[in-house]
Formats: structure tokens, sequence, C-alpha cells
């Protein structure tokens, strides 16, 4: 199980994280997989809208798979993580609703932020714990302070803190706290199905020009950050296993 696709009505699809026994947490191939959907949707005439869950009850996303750099060593090529991310490495202009649950972090909440919808769930947990274990979200230290502002972009950043839906509506993090995201994001989708699904694409490029050329620009940057996290003795200290590396708080 890694990445489920799949068309529901009216031109909505509907993608799916499906590794639950890993709260699905996003290997390689998982993140491949997702650049490859990015791909086929936008530029298929039948996709009008796409929307993001997670599987199981516990986690949207729990982040990038842990025990798979422990067992590689590394991290995956900035190329495959920026075209992962919606809107990042491909260019899609298909609107894109997240249906947030339980834990959503780390590349999890990269993905949420990316999409352009969030609707969380009333429980949950969403943060970027990178710094805790020597990592770091290099497009979402992009992106962020566009959402919430430098002050909380930082403070979520390098705190690692994980936060409470109702804290992430306050603060602009995600859009909407409900009942059943899923339902929600579903009504949502549906809305924005029934317009013009050219004008809806062409707006929706227009409106985030300037964030995909900001992040865009800075992939050099980002990379070379990157590069220096994997020479760091943090990141060495998971990949050994160190007592304490890798876990959620």
């Amino acid at each position: 199980m890694g990445i489920d696709y799949r068309p529901l009505e009216g031109g909505i699809h509907e993608i799916v994280i499906n590794r639950p026994e890993r709260m699905n947490a996003l290997d390689v191939p998982a993140k491949r997989e997702l650049g490859r959907i990015w791909r086929d949707a936008a530029q298929d005439p039948a996709v009008s809208v796409l929307v993001l869950r997670g599987a199981g009850e516990k986690a949207f996303c729990a982040g990038s798979d842990i025990k798979e750099m422990q067992a590689t060593g590394t991290m995956v090529d900035t190329r495959t993580l920026m075209e992962a991310i919606p809107g990042i490495g491909v260019e899609l202009h298909k609107p894109v609703v997240a249906a947030l649950h339980g834990f959503t972090i780390g590349m999890g909440l990269t993905l949420a932020i990316h999409a352009d919808f969030r609707i969380a769930a009333e429980t949950g947990k969403l943060g970027f714990p990178e710094v805790q274990h020597g990592m770091l979200s290099g497009v979402s230290a992009v992106t962020l302070p566009g959402l919430v502002g430098e002050p909380r972009a930082l403070d979520l950043m390098l705190t690692a803190r994980l936060i409470e839906p109702r804290e992430a509506l306050r603060i602009g993090l995600v859009d909407e706290v409900v009942s059943d995201s899923l339902a929600a994001a579903m009504a949502l989708a549906r809305r924005i199905a029934s317009n013009s699904a050219a004008a809806v694409a062409q707006t929706k490029r227009l409106i985030l020009l300037e964030r995909r050329r900001r992040a865009r620009d800075h992939a050099a940057v980002i990379d070379d950050a990157r590069l220096a996290i994997l020479e760091s003795k943090e990141f060495g200290d998971v990949v050994a296993h160190k007592p304490g590396a890798g876990r959620i708080r």
C-alpha cells in the first residue's frame, strides 16, 4: 500500500495516502507516486478538483518515513521531494482540498499547506517537528510565512511544538475545523467542481503565481540546506537509531 488515486464524481478525484500501519508516513516510492499523480492530474481534462486525505484513524500523514531513512542513511533527493508537493515541482492548476485528521506533521503538513484548502477534524495535532531530530522542512520554510506570518512560522518551525486544530484555525494554518473533515472537503470540492473548470484553473494559476515563483527561485538554496542537514551530527544520530531520534511528541 502507498498512494491510491481514483475518480469519484463530477470531475472530483481522490488521492489517499494509504500506509495506515506507518501512520501514513511517506517513503520514497510514495513521494514518487505523488509526483506522478500531480503530473497526470495536471494533464487530465477529466480532473476538475482533487481531494487529498489519509487512510486510517490516526493520521492524515505523520511526515517522512524515518525508518526508511535509518535503513538507507539518506533523505529523498530535492527534485523528487518538490515534485511530491502539490503545485511546487509540477505546475498544477487544479484545486486541491486537503481533509486533515489525527497527526498532520512534517511532510504531512507540507502537503497540507500546499493544498489550496485545508479542512481539519476537531481532534489532532499539527506541526513541524523536524528540528527535534536534526531535519528540516525546506519548502515549507519558504511557503509558511506567507500563510501565517514570519513570527508564527518561526515559532512553529523552531520550537517544533505541535498545535491543536483550533489554534491552527486561529493563526490561519487551516481554513476550517469540523467534526467530519472528509465530508466537508467533499462538499467544498463539489461546489468548486460546479463552476467553470477553465476559469477555476486560470484563477488559481494567477493567485499562486508568486508563491510558485518563490519556491522555484529558491530551489537551489533549499537543496543546499538539505545537503547541510545530511552532513550534520543530528541527522547522523537519527540514522544511528540514537535514543529519542525521530519520535513524535
